[in-house]
């Protein structure tokens, strides 16, 4: 199985997202994301960078712990590679 690109971001309550920033998975352009409490969901990427701050490593790996656990291999990045996005949104669109 190939690596996952993830961005980990934490909330203002303290909860940590996952965002998986090349995972296209809605016409519009969100990308998968996942939380402990509601695991999958469909993210709007800027709406949540916007939203969130970086989570650092102490932060983020009990999520990436489970994530791993679940059978996720993660490539941890820091931003969206936007042609990645975009090759991965027209392939979608066909």
């Amino acid at each position: 199985m190939n690596k996952i690109d993830v961005i980990f971001r934490k909330w203002n309550n303290g909860n940590i997202l996952a965002l998986f920033p090349h995972e296209v998975n809605t016409y519009g352009g969100h990308v998968t994301s996942y939380e402990h409490v509601g695991q999958h969901s469909n993210a709007d990427y800027v709406g949540c960078i916007i939203k969130t701050r970086p989570a650092n490593t102490d932060e983020y790996t009990p999520l990436k712990r489970e994530l791993e656990g679940i059978g996720y291999k993660l490539n941890v990045v820091k931003k969206q590679n936007y042609n990645k996005f975009l090759d991965n949104w027209n392939l979608l669109n066909k």
